[in-house]
């Protein structure tokens, strides 16, 4: 009998370029989440006082950028943090325990992540027909699911040209909002602080960790291209670059959003948002302010384009995560199998099913339960990681290496673990048991996995 031939690993197309990959990551991070969110974050310290938030997510989210962005030169593939920590902890042992985990809780936090898109756009909607009710948003959400998954079900050439299509009608609706706040800003509206705004307590440094929670759920995706490394051309550059240079436009976006939003609507108007229900479309509420109800009916129908956007970029990555596990074989098998047309068919439609049943919880659920089974593992789990692999393999190629190190780990560091600190208890819980059950999750698979090889 004539020996056997090895299978190829399946390989995808590098097509995705500076441009594409800025787009990519830029459509994830923008999307739905600020226009939504802005009353979340100001109802956490309650004022103007909120825009704390955004400056102390950025200080724990820049920092993790530039880790991203030394692993994601050296390190380019499918997977993205699923690579990271297998080669940081080593591929043989615990760095096989640590990809599992990252890919167990994403099983959960992704689709979450996914979902809170879906439930945002429903919720905007709401503005556009003016009678839907809860059940109506839930298959609405849950539709959207169904049409992402029928726009991204191709080829990834006509993928990228499809991001970066999506990414301008990203530009013009958050430069329709910041253009229209800085001709109409009020000075004295935007920053009415109420009495005590600053005074430091233990209140106060809990409300600081809600709106830095809100302000770093709103950044997520400044990574998204280290997902689909295997799909970029000169990925040493071009991830590095993509990575820091999304996550500084988009915070000054978000900034200057925040202030154009407050600057013509009074925060009082729509916070606490559950007794104002016009919080869930403030942003429409603030073009009529300025041009009336129709402009703003068309305005919305951008901020739904841009939402098409935010969850198209993300099952655009996430589905390539779960792919990449399968074909190192630490994940099931028919997960690393391609379409013709050289997309991980079975990985994308797995996790745009599961994200379509999160579209049915509320934003607040999906937010918390996101972050809580996400920071550990991921977030925590990579700084440690930067460092490992900087001593286990010093002479591993880096064509970026991170500003400052080891500063930037110890400043992301304590950032995650703050964020998760102060969060509330069933949140921290879900983290925890979540942890735990991809532990022993991770040791049946092992066992059974041992068991198909003879070991």
């Amino acid at each position: 009998m004539p020996p056997s031939v090895p299978t190829a690993r399946p390989q995808l197309e590098r097509h995705f370029t500076l441009l594409q990959a800025s787009a990519l990551n830029m459509s994830n991070m923008v999307g739905i989440g600020p226009f939504i969110t802005i009353p979340l974050l100001m109802a956490a310290l309650g004022g103007p006082q909120s825009l704390l938030g955004w400056l102390v997510a950025l200080l724990i989210t820049l920092p993790d950028a530039l880790i991203w962005a030394e692993l994601g030169a050296a390190l380019p593939g499918s997977g993205g943090s699923y690579v990271f920590l297998r080669e940081a902890f080593g591929p043989k042992r615990w760095g096989r325990l640590m990809a599992f985990l990252f890919i167990w809780q994403f099983l959960f936090s992704g689709p979450l992540e996914i979902a809170s898109g879906y439930i945002g756009f429903a919720k905007y909607l709401r503005y556009i027909w003016e009678g839907m009710t809860p059940d109506q948003a839930k298959l609405l959400a849950a539709g959207l699911g169904a049409v992402n998954l029928v726009l991204l079900y191709r080829r990834i050439t006509h993928v990228a040209k499809l991001t970066v299509a999506l990414w301008i009608g990203t530009l013009l609706t958050t430069g329709a909002v910041i253009l229209t706040g800085a001709a109409h800003f009020n000075p004295q509206r935007a920053f009415d602080f109420p009495p005590n705004a600053f005074q430091f307590s233990l209140g106060f440094l809990f409300g600081l960790g809600a709106a830095a929670r809100i302000g770093v759920y709103d950044y997520l995706g400044y990574y998204d291209i280290c997902y689909i490394g295997d799909e970029v051309r000169d990925p040493g550059r071009t991830i590095p670059r993509s990575v820091i240079l999304s996550l500084l436009v988009v915070a000054l976006l978000y900034i200057l959003i925040h202030l154009s939003i407050i600057g013509i609507v009074p925060w009082r108007e729509f916070v606490p948002p559950e007794a104002h229900p016009q919080s869930d479309f403030v942003v429409s509420i603030m073009m009529e302010r300025v041009y009336g109800k129709e402009i703003a009916r068309w305005f919305t129908l951008l901020i739904l384009w841009t939402t098409v956007g935010s969850v198209f970029a993300l099952l655009l990555g996430y589905s390539r995560i779960p792919f990449a596990a399968a074909r190192d074989g630490l994940f099931f098998a028919p997960f690393a199998r391609l379409h013709t047309q050289g997309f991980p068919a079975l990985s994308l439609l797995v996790l745009g099913g599961i994200a379509i049943g999160c579209s049915f919880f509320s934003l607040d659920a999906v937010i918390n339960a996101l972050l809580t089974t996400r920071i550990l593992v991921q977030f925590v789990g990579q700084t440690a990681g930067v460092i490992l692999l900087r001593r286990t393999q010093p002479d591993l190629p880096r064509p970026y290496r991170l500003w400052l190190y080891p500063l930037p780990c110890g400043i992301a560091l304590v950032g995650w673990l703050y964020l998760f600190a102060t969060s509330d208890q069933s949140a921290i819980g879900i983290g925890l048991i979540s942890l735990l059950a991809g532990v022993v999750a991770y040791l049946l698979f092992d066992r059974k996995r041992g068991r198909t090889r003879g070991e």
